[in-house]
């Protein structure tokens, strides 16, 4: 087997093109038994996300986990499945579409706005290996998560770092480690909110909600939780909140080992029992909605919370396609595009410049 995958075809003259490449997480292609235990054998086979020794947790995920888990996962995302499929791909594609927009008044020079998955399809190898295909030989990848995590964006990361183990002409690339505490992306969450507590009130409280991680990844040095701390508070002074009004938890949490805490089904059943009338729920860890959100919040966190004894529970839902937050992806991504691109882009310049180019090379012997 070949080292390396082979070279498209080049041609002198051709125009140079730079790519953004927004990395999600990934998602079943069904909500169905099948399909969620394809998925969840690549995303929890995956060292970065269990750091279990492999000859330990390799049995236990292929003997007992994929064989119970899929069938109840599977319900759980057939309860926010929509006509157009999953929620994390269709809000997903809905951004690289907007977000190519709105750089598309703003950057005249070629630059293409695509999307991949780390787990499930389409795979950030492939889209590399696309966009290479097409002309693109400087690409920013830019994974959507705000706060950065060795299970998240390292990940990302390392497939990135397998695309260029196979590829003998590398694009030159760039990478986006995290984006917690950037002011256009907290402005879009408060803004959010805001909006939110104008259409339904305010709550008593305000929880924000990060996904969870082991307790062991901030004793090895992970910063998530300290990433989270900072979104949290950042998003608190821009609502103008008293600590009280506030909290922040952690969520599915996975296995029987320590997790950051606060979890936040426990806080929200205490707060019920406690008295608590209202309360409302935020996500800043996740900028489009998905299981994590709609299913584990939006319904088995209100329903928590009720039968604990709460009377109102507000999920308070994620960025999606809101215009304050594209525009903040734009302003996030143009801080990594110096020297990449250009609003002063002449056509029929380069153009010359690269007829004349590609002249000279044919002259010299080259093929195409």
């Amino acid at each position: 087997m070949p080292r390396f995958a082979p070279e498209p075809a080049f041609k002198h003259g051709s125009v140079a093109g730079t790519a953004i490449l927004l990395v999600n997480l990934g998602t079943p292609e069904a909500p169905t038994a099948a399909a969620v235990r394809r998925y969840l054998k690549q995303f929890l086979g995956d060292p970065r996300v269990v750091e279990i020794p492999r000859a330990v947790w390799l049995p236990i995920l292929h003997g007992i986990i994929l064989n119970a888990r899929p069938k109840q996962s599977a319900q759980k995302y057939a309860r926010i499945w929509s006509n157009e499929g999953s929620p994390l791909m269709v809000h997903t594609v809905r951004q690289a579409r907007l977000l190519a927009g709105y750089l598309g008044e703003r950057v005249r020079s070629p630059l293409v706005v695509d999307y991949a998955m780390r787990y499930g399809e389409p795979s950030i190898g492939g889209v590399l290996a696309r966009l290479k295909a097409a002309g693109c030989d400087r690409i920013l990848v830019l994974p959507l998560y705000p706060q950065y995590a060795a299970s998240s964006t390292a990940t990302a990361f390392d497939e990135v770092a397998r695309f260029i183990r196979s590829t003998r002409n590398v694009p030159e690339i760039r990478m986006v480690r995290h984006f917690h505490d950037h002011p256009a992306y907290v402005a879009a969450l408060a803004a959010q909110v805001r909006e939110h507590w104008q259409a339904n009130g305010r709550p008593d409280k305000l929880l924000i909600s990060f996904h969870g991680l082991p307790r062991h990844t901030l004793a090895r040095g992970d910063p998530y939780h300290c990433e989270c701390r900072k979104t949290a508070r950042l998003l608190a002074e821009a609502l103008q909140l008293a600590d009280s009004h506030w909290q922040l938890t952690f969520q599915s949490r996975f296995g029987r080992t320590e997790w950051l805490k606060p979890y936040t089904l426990p806080t929200l059943q205490e707060h019920a029992r406690k008295g608590m009338r209202r309360i409302d729920v935020i996500c800043p860890g996740f900028v489009a909605d998905c299981l994590e959100t709609l299913e584990e919040i939006g319904i088995e966190g209100k329903e928590a919370f009720l039968a604990a004894g709460g009377k109102e529970f507000h999920f308070i839902a994620c960025l999606n396609e809101r215009e304050d937050w594209i525009r903040a992806l734009a302003d996030i991504a143009l801080g990594h595009l110096s020297g990449w691109v250009s609003a002063n882009w002449d056509t029929d310049r380069e153009k010359a410049a690269l007829d004349l180019s590609r002249k000279r090379a044919l002259a010299l012997g080259a093929r195409a």
